[in-house]
């Protein structure tokens, strides 16, 4: 029986943490204690067993010091990223729990400091986040359409469509669609 392409991407993304946290000489319990995720959850992820939440895979970026372009980008064929991807080639990642799509439009590249990644969540889609994956990460947001909602450092941001926000980010983050239809918004991501 052929593979869906979302069970083709789950099984390379269960292992490449598998191979992250092998890279890392780190056992499943040491991997939970850095993460705050249970042990099972995590032997389930590695295993393909359960597709992983955007949360999770942000807590996972966090501890493997990634972003999670990067993590998803070595989940694509390819070793090397052309300078050129069209749109039908850009990889596309969905979070079915939360109802957040997130499309890389640049890929990353281990040399380069910025990305641009796509994100749409559904009507009532709230996503939040207890970490960043890189402390000090900047975020550019830019709302296409629909309402959104981002709360970092206790402070919420109400953006509309055209409205655009900078931050960096250092602790939690919440992203919620603050409409009745879904929200689409660019992502700009710059390591420090």
């Amino acid at each position: 029986m052929r593979q869906s392409a979302e069970e083709e991407t789950d099984a390379r993304l269960a292992a490449r943490l598998a191979e992250l946290r092998a890279e890392h000489g780190w056992s499943l319990g040491e991997l939970a204690e850095r993460t705050g995720v249970s042990r099972s959850t995590l032997s389930r992820a590695e295993r393909a067993e359960i597709s992983p939440t955007a949360a999770l895979l942000n807590r996972l970026c966090h501890v493997y010091g990634r972003t999670m372009s990067r993590l998803l980008g070595e989940v694509e064929a390819g070793a090397e990223p052309a300078p050129l991807v069209r749109a039908g080639e850009q990889p596309v990642w969905e979070d079915r729990a939360s109802g957040f799509v997130r499309r890389s439009v640049s890929p990353p590249h281990p040399a380069l400091r910025g990305e641009l990644v796509e994100g749409r969540l559904a009507a009532g889609a709230d996503l939040a986040y207890d970490r960043p994956p890189v402390p000090g990460l900047e975020q550019h947001i830019w709302v296409l359409e629909g309402a959104l909602e981002v709360t970092a450092q206790d402070t919420a941001h109400h953006l509309a469509a055209g409205d655009c926000l900078r931050l960096r980010v250092w602790g939690p983050t919440r992203f919620r669609c603050a409409g009745e239809k879904e929200t689409r918004y660019v992502l700009a991501v710059v390591l420090p």
